[in-house]
């Protein structure tokens, strides 16, 4: 299976990822808001659970987050918050997706054509993209070795790697909610659990100018409020660094 796709864990660091406070809790709002459509009780919802215990360790406010929830709940009435997809090939042909959630897509689709187009990419259809990747399971969990592996089959998972202290558990997408509840009565301990998309295969970029054009675009895309998560088909040669 192809390795993560994830900008955040290729990208040069915390500093980059989110500069401001602010932007930091208002793409913790959005997660939060999302996930409360499906269930305002953590305890019963996991996917809301795990957005909170995010919000809460970049110190988010309780108030904050109680409204985010009503929010996705619909409790504060006006426009409800919607996940949409947006996809896109950016420099060297290096395949985009972008998850957003957002109040308003007339505001979101703009910025996000403008973040490719200034940055030497262009915004696609829908469907010429997100055909390149898979829509996976992926749960996180501590620890590492024959344990957890073992513990990840009996629950069902498809692919299991391992990065630095802690497990990556890839199931099908259908079977994610099942594997996940397996695995947290067999009594691991699960630090994230989410949809994710996979690219079916990767192109490696080797050159530092396209790389460094690449790394603008990412992070330009990742600085959008309503950018939640974007997720590339590409990685860097040794030396080259965005």
């Amino acid at each position: 299976m192809a390795g993560h796709s994830k900008w955040s864990k290729i990208k040069r660091g915390k500093a980059v990822e989110d500069a401001k406070r602010g932007a930091i809790f208002t793409k913790h709002g959005n997660a939060i808001a999302v996930a409360a459509k499906a269930g305002e009780d953590p305890d019963m919802n996991f996917s809301l659970r795990l957005a909170i215990d995010r919000a809460k360790a970049d110190n988010m406010p309780a108030a904050n987050i109680q409204r985010s929830i009503d929010r996705g709940a619909g409790k504060l009435g006006g426009e409800q918050i919607q996940e949409v997809l947006y996809e896109g090939y950016g420099p060297g042909g290096a395949a985009i997706l972008v998850e957003a959630a957002t109040d308003n897509v007339n505001r979101t689709f703009p910025e996000v054509r403008t973040a490719f187009s200034k940055h030497g990419g262009n915004i696609a259809e829908k469907g010429a993209v997100a055909f390149q990747f898979d829509q996976k399971g992926e749960i996180r969990v501590k620890g590492t070795g024959e344990e957890v592996m073992m513990q990840a089959i009996e629950a069902g998972a498809e692919d299991v790697n391992e990065e630095d202290d802690q497990s990556v558990i890839y199931t099908n997408q259908k079977e994610f909610a099942k594997v996940r509840d397996k695995l947290k009565e067999l009594g691991a301990e699960i630090t994230e659990a989410q949809l994710t998309y996979l690219p079916q295969n990767t192109i490696t970029i080797d050159d530092q100018a396209t790389a460094g054009k690449i790394g603008r675009l990412m992070d330009a895309l990742d600085e959008l409020d309503d950018v939640t998560e974007t997720y590339t088909n590409f990685e860097f040669a040794e030396g080259i660094t965005p």
